[in-house]
């Protein structure tokens, strides 16, 4: 499992507007390009968001399936061709004023199953904060109000 964190002022109510919006998914999913559609009962278990990856013209289209959903917890298995699938759990907790973001992954299939996990945490780890930041920011600033 490869775990980050990060702080944010935004409330557990306003990250998880931001995450129950599929439509905002590839706002803060670092490589996911666009999103294609939303099943209506997102973020539900078995709902999907139809997404492609990569950057036009070479854009491949794929999807996240949600595994499960509560109020602050949100379990994903993200496939990304040809990289694979992975498992993607992001907790919310409150914090202060604010919450605390936590986001992990780890690699179901192969090919990225097959690397080390030393280098699958070097490799990920960065795109992971990436994302958190960017779901922080979006909460931060009503994104899913707009």
């Amino acid at each position: 499992m490869i775990g980050v964190t990060h702080e944010t002022s935004a409330t557990p109510a306003q990250v998880w507007s931001i995450l129950s919006n599929g439509w905002l998914y590839s706002s803060w999913v670092v490589g996911a390009s666009r999103i294609r559609a939303v099943d209506s009962n997102w973020p539900q278990e078995g709902s999907k968001i139809h997404h492609s990856v990569g950057v036009w013209p070479v854009l491949l289209n794929d999807e996240t399936v949600s595994l499960q959903s509560s109020a602050g917890h949100l379990e994903l298995s993200a496939h990304g061709w040809p990289a694979g699938t992975a498992r993607v759990k992001v907790h919310v907790e409150k914090s202060g004023q604010g919450s605390l973001l936590t986001m992990d992954e780890f690699a179901e299939t192969a090919p990225v199953k097959w690397i080390p996990t030393n280098a699958q945490r070097a490799a990920t780890s960065p795109r992971l904060k990436e994302c958190l930041h960017r779901l922080a920011l979006l909460a931060e600033n009503g994104a899913a109000s707009s």
